[in-house]
């Protein structure tokens, strides 16, 4: 009997053992999957924003190679700025997804959050497969200025920062912004991927 009891009580150890790691693992790709439908929930928002406002970028972004949509949250306070964001960059050709990261880190006195998205839009395979494999750094001030409407959501205007790209910037509140991407690394987020 004795034996009984130390046989159950060593397999219910080896059973809680090996299922700990297993749950453990299927929460995070439960985690890592609501991460990734968020980012893409975001991306089709932004999109369905940008050619309600700029209709012409439609066709821009289905003619592209590919295409690449940032949500971005910064606070600017006193000398420091700082945002991050997530985001999502899509090759035409395959439709697949690669998640992405962006981060921003200034100086310059100031105070205030800025809320906006980000959308590249790449003109060839080259430009977009050197932006998802080695990233981009914003280093110079490139701006692009968002104009607010009345009500709603409010496009920027095109900053042709780089050869091979066009940048659009959209606020989510419709207020005015001028997005800085001067001090902005793009990378991709290895957690996602």
């Amino acid at each position: 009997m004795r034996t009984y009891f130390a046989f159950t009580g060593l397999l219910v150890t080896i059973l809680f053992l090996i299922s700990g790691p297993w749950s453990a693992l299927a929460a995070d790709k439960e985690d890592i999957q609501k991460e990734r439908d968020a980012v893409l929930k975001m991306r089709d928002e932004t999109l369905a924003d940008l050619y309600k406002n700029k209709p012409e970028t439609k066709t821009k972004v289905q003619k592209a190679a590919g295409y690449a949509v940032f949500d971005n949250t910064g606070i600017h306070l006193l000398l420091l700025a700082t945002s991050r964001g997530n985001g999502v960059a899509v090759d035409n050709a395959t439709q697949k997804p690669v998640f992405m990261k962006m981060k921003t880190v200034g100086a310059g006195p100031g105070l205030g959050a800025k809320d906006y998205r980000v959308i590249f839009i790449f003109a060839d395979a080259a430009t977009l497969k050197k932006f998802i494999e080695s990233g981009w750094s914003a280093t110079g001030e490139a701006d692009a200025a968002a104009k607010s409407k009345k009500e709603g959501q409010a496009a920027g205007g095109a900053a042709s920062s780089s050869e091979g790209m066009e940048i659009y910037t959209i606020t989510k509140k419709g207020v005015a912004l001028q997005a800085t991407l001067g001090g902005t690394k793009f990378s991709k987020d290895n957690d996602l991927n």
